[in-house]
C-alpha cells in the first residue's frame, strides 16, 4: 500500500513527521493501541526515558509486523510523553532510535504532554494507524 505525503511548501519543510500522508483506496487499517515499554511481563523495561522510547516504539512495530506490515507501512504516530522538555533535550537519542526501527520514514505525527500515563513508571505512550 503506497502512502503519498502532502506537505504544503506554505507551512515549510517539516523536519521529523509528515503534515499529511494520503492513502490509495481499499487499503486496510490497523489501529495500534498505546504501547508503553512493557516488556512479555507487562512490566516497564527501563526508567531511561530514552529507553522507555526505542522499547515502546519496537512494540508498535511488532504489532504492525504481526498483522503483516511493515514500519514504512505506519502512516500516523501520537506520541505521548510525560515530560515534554526531556524529550527535547533528549532529541538526539530518541531520533537515533526512531531511525532504527522507522529508517528514514516519518509518518503524520504528533507530541503531546500528560500529566501521567496508564503505568505509573511509564514516561512514553506511542500508538499508531497502519495502512495494510
Amino acid at each position: 500500500m503506497a502512502l503519498t505525503f502532502i506537505n504544503p511548501e506554505s507551512l515549510g519543510a517539516p523536519r521529523g513527521y509528515t503534515n499529511g500522508v494520503l492513502t490509495e483506496p481499499g487499503g486496510r487499517l490497523l489501529f495500534v493501541a498505546g504501547q508503553v515499554a512493557w516488556n512479555q511481563q507487562q512490566e516497564i523495561a527501563s526508567d531511561n526515558f530514552v529507553e522507555q522510547f526505542d522499547r515502546a516504539l519496537a512494540n508498535v512495530i511488532s504489532i504492525v509486523t504481526e498483522a503483516g506490515g511493515k514500519p514504512e507501512q505506519i502512516a500516523r504516530l501520537v506520541i505521548y510523553v510525560t515530560d515534554k522538555d526531556e524529550y527535547v533535550a533528549r532529541t538526539r537519542d530518541v531520533g537515533t532510535c526512531y531511525r532504527a526501527h522507522m529508517g528514514r520514514h516519518f509518518p503524520a505525527m504528533v507530541l503531546v504532554e500528560v500529566k501521567g500515563l496508564l503505568d505509573d513508571n511509564a514516561m512514553v505512550e506511542i500508538e499508531a494507524i497502519a495502512v495494510l
